[in-house]
């Protein structure tokens, strides 16, 4: 009897450990850092999930989920992605400079990820040579063109909205005079600048801009330079700009900072922030001092790409997503532009209907 009683208590006990470890593989989520990167992996949805089996790997740009600008916003489609599909997946952070982008890529690409996402036009390079060494795995890439069968690249008419919040500070300012920063001096970050200045000279033809750009290729360091950005911004309103508009990643966290510093009771200082809407994201201390922000809808591309995949649809080439089909837009949180939101929607609408011909250099 002692026998089959101690047999009966050892079948216990393993029936008891598979339940623990079944239940613990229900949602399995971990955080790591080390050397130059950072990396979360994460695993959502139900068993009968779309894109259960399918697994997604994501290298951000420099300045990492976090920067509540451009890579945030890739990381809300990844993230939607992982509640809406049930995909598995694994998002990467490069190091400060940016010089281990092809590494990261490659690492996911080896680990097995079947679509592999590189966020930003300066991993243009490695995300080409990656991509060929790696012909049955599929990739995506934002913010550029790379024509290889197994690439989709996903771009933007940043221009368009930057028209509209170019507009808006224009009807806003009241120095007639305004402001641009860009982090990085590239034909993308051109495209901001000239719908911008464009956007604001249909208003007031004679409006003084001042236009000042972080840094110069190869240092990309301007994307993720808070203090630099405050710097410049607490100059422009020092020198009479009253709004200033910010294409500068992480750096923009730094504008939000001098527009608070330089606003008065009297005369308020506005920021415009870009990529995702930032009066959402920014500090709640800033918020009051962004007017808007240019919505460069990275999030739905992301997701769009996914849901294509687990559905077999992937396709390579180009996508553009434009003002047309919601990829690009302008922020109303806050209610600050509620006053000239008719004026600005009269123009999003004659851009759209291709009244308005935006340029995409200054």
């Amino acid at each position: 009897m002692r026998r089959v009683a101690r047999s009966w208590l050892v079948v216990l006990l393993v029936i008891l450990s598979l339940l623990a470890a079944a239940c613990g593989d229900d949602d399995d989520s971990d955080t790591k850092a080390g050397g130059s990167s950072t990396e979360t992996t994460a695993k959502s949805g139900g068993t009968d999930a779309a894109g259960k089996g399918k697994k997604i790997g994501l290298v951000y740009d420099i300045g990492g989920r976090g920067d509540k600008s451009f890579n945030d916003s890739a990381a809300e489609g990844l993230d939607k992605a992982k509640s809406d599909l049930g995909i598995d997946a694994k998002d990467l952070s490069p190091a400060a400079g940016g010089e281990n982008r092809e590494e990261l890529l490659r690492l996911v690409a080896q680990s097995g990820y079947q679509l592999n996402f590189a966020v930003g036009f300066a991993s243009t390079d490695a995300l080409k040579k990656v991509a060929g060494e790696f012909p049955n795995l599929k990739f995506a890439i934002i913010d550029a063109v790379v024509d290889l069968p197994n690439v989709a690249s996903l771009t933007f008419t940043e221009e368009q909205g930057s028209y509209l919040v170019g507009a808006a500070a224009a009807l806003k300012s009241t120095s007639n005079h305004i402001g641009f920063i860009g982090g990085v001096d590239t034909d993308l970050i051109k495209k901001f600048e000239a719908g911008y200045v464009a956007g604001a000279k249909k208003i007031k033809p004679d409006i003084k801009i001042d236009v000042k750009y972080i840094t110069q290729p190869p240092d990309f360091s301007g994307f993720n330079d808070p203090a630099k950005g405050k710097e410049i911004g607490a100059a422009m309103y020092a020198s009479g700009a009253d709004v200033v508009y910010h294409a500068a990643g992480g750096s923009g966290t730094g504008l939000f900072e001098a527009a608070k510093a330089a606003s008065t009771a009297s005369a308020k200082k506005w920021a415009i922030g870009v990529d995702g809407d930032q009066h959402e994201s920014a500090d709640p201390t800033v918020r009051d001092f962004i007017l808007t922000s240019m919505l460069k809808k990275v999030s739905v591309a992301v997701y769009d790409t996914i849901d294509k995949f687990v559905k077999d649809d992937f396709k390579a080439g180009n996508t553009v997503y434009s003002l047309k089909d919601g990829g690009i837009d302008y922020a109303t949180s806050g209610g600050f532009v509620d006053d000239i939101k008719g004026q600005l929607d009269d123009l999003k609408k004659q851009i759209i209907d291709g009244t308005i011909k935006v340029p995409t250099t200054p």
